[in-house]
């Protein structure tokens, strides 16, 4: 049974990683692609709305069918909340 905790660990780990990287990357080109645009809060909080509903449309379609609508839903919204959060960092300090 260890041997197969230690595998689950190091996989948990790998994916978190890799979720990391996409995080940081998709942040990274938003924060390009946002960069200038002169948006008002409201048009931020539309944006990041329409995103948020159009990524667990996608996600829906491409996870795997044992993940229900509510944890598809809920991953989603975190992952975007991520996303968010690191763009207006970054649109801030500029």
């Amino acid at each position: 049974m260890a041997p197969r905790l230690a595998d689950l660990i190091r996989r948990s780990r790998r994916l978190a990683a890799e979720r990391d990287r996409l995080v940081d990357s998709l942040a990274a080109e938003w924060t390009r692609a946002l960069r200038g645009q002169q948006l008002s809060r409201s048009d931020m909080d539309e944006l990041w709305a329409a995103l948020t509903e159009e990524a667990i449309r996608r996600a829906a379609q491409t996870f795997d069918p044992k993940w229900t609508p509510p944890a598809v839903r809920q991953e989603t919204e975190e992952i975007i909340a991520r996303v968010r959060e690191r763009v207006e960092t970054e649109l801030s300090e500029s």
